[in-house]
């Protein structure tokens, strides 16, 4: 080998050498955490369905012309950017009006309403979500009831989402109510992952109706589940 030669030889070597230490995946630790951001985890990233409920001809609870279904979707909507922005791998079942019913064609049940449940349940077991946050607004014959509720399973993580959401949502409503267990819910009892129902307000108080019909209200309660995701995940 002449010399020429050899010094190419001995700098593609080093080359090779050097690409390969670059290429090598560094370790992690069990004990390292995020640097800024709560949002990066470690993989696999945990996948959030966003469950907005309603839709098409069930419009869900209402006052005059204010829907629930719709206050439903615009939440969902900026909580799934909201989310995205953040790092999360997020999932929202439906990005308009329409019944989820309508894309049932596997449960053999007539009644729609089954067929929309099912096809809710079914889609947090067919995308592997690591958790489900099923959006709604509440209704009561007392008009002076007001702030968010968030149900949860009897099972001990649902609970602790439940709980990290709570808080920012009591903290943005100035309220004090606690999470609880929705025993009578279908998503809930049928949803093997940690599942929660978020009731964001009462549409029967005036002033809950009208923070949950303005965009500002919206991206408001969506910050604050955000904020109870991060806090979930990094507790859990």
């Amino acid at each position: 080998m002449i010399k020429g030669q050899q010094n190419k030889w001995f700098l593609t070597l080093f080359m090779v050498s050097i690409s390969t230490v670059l290429l090598l995946p560094l370790p992690v630790r069990a004990d390292d955490k995020p640097a800024d951001n709560p949002a990066h985890h470690a993989f696999p990233k945990p996948v959030i369905l966003i469950d907005a409920g309603h839709g098409g001809i069930d419009g869900g609870t209402s006052h005059g012309d204010i829907l629930e279904k719709n206050i439903n979707l615009e939440i969902g909507q900026r909580l799934y950017m909201l989310l995205r922005s953040e790092g999360y791998r997020a999932i929202l079942n439906r990005n308009g009006d329409y019944a989820l019913s309508d894309e049932n064609r596997w449960h053999g049940s007539r009644s729609r309403h089954m067929r929309d449940l099912t096809q809710r349940e079914r889609m947090s077991e067919d995308v592997k979500t690591s958790i489900v946050v099923s959006l709604h607004v509440n209704w009561s014959k007392n008009k002076t009831r007001k702030g968010p509720i968030v149900l949860h399973q009897d099972e001990g993580r649902s609970a602790l989402l439940a709980a990290c959401l709570q808080e920012p949502l009591n903290d943005l409503y100035h309220s004090s109510w606690k999470s609880e267990v929705g025993e009578p819910f279908y998503l809930l009892n049928h949803t093997e992952v940690p599942a929660v129902i978020v009731e964001t307000g009462f549409i029967s108080n005036e002033e809950d109706r009208n923070f949950l019909n303005s965009s500002q209200g919206q991206t408001k309660v969506a910050q604050a589940i955000v904020a109870g995701i991060a806090r979930y995940f990094l507790e859990s």
